[in-house]
């Protein structure tokens, strides 16, 4: 199992991977791949940086999505993380994280920024967080819709 640059041919299987979590939006899902094409369209721009994790047989099995915050020095977005719902609670996720972290390391980055919806459906992303040393640091009500807060994380690194 590896977690490699991101390319063009991971943009089908991403796809399938963000639908099969039956997480994200529609509109959110056209985001995401709005990103990966971008960042294959775009090798110059630095705004959004994509790793891929496959598997032995070389199987796309997820990916994260991150880049430097906007006018701030050594903040870090991480705009997607997800993983082939069939492969949760292997690891992987965690490894994703664990690899764009480093990244962020390397660049300079002090702190991660991670957005999610208070909604139930969002209840495993949020543990996830959780589980990976990120602290609610606020909520801001009614957000996305009345009663769907935006719930913001962080890590110090």
């Amino acid at each position: 199992m590896a977690i490699r640059p991101f390319v063009k041919e991971d943009i089908q299987p991403l796809h399938q991977i963000l639908h099969a979590t039956d997480v994200f939006k529609e509109e959110e899902i056209v985001v995401a791949v709005e990103l990966m094409e971008i960042v294959v369209g775009e090798p110059d721009q630095q705004d959004y940086v994509m790793a891929t994790y496959v598997d032995e047989a070389n199987i796309v099995r997820g990916y994260y999505c991150i880049g430097p915050t906007p006018m701030t020095r050594s903040t870090f977005d991480l705009y997607w993380i997800a993983v082939d719902p069939a492969m949760h609670r292997k690891g992987i996720g965690r490894e994703l994280n664990r690899h764009s972290e480093e990244y962020i390391i390397g660049r300079g980055g002090t702190l991660i920024v991670a957005e999610t919806s208070s909604q139930p459906k969002y209840e495993k992303t949020r543990a996830f967080y959780l589980r990976n040393n990120y602290i609610e640091a606020s909520r801001i009500r009614d957000y996305y819709s009345p009663g769907d807060d935006l719930v913001v994380y962080t890590k110090h690194l």
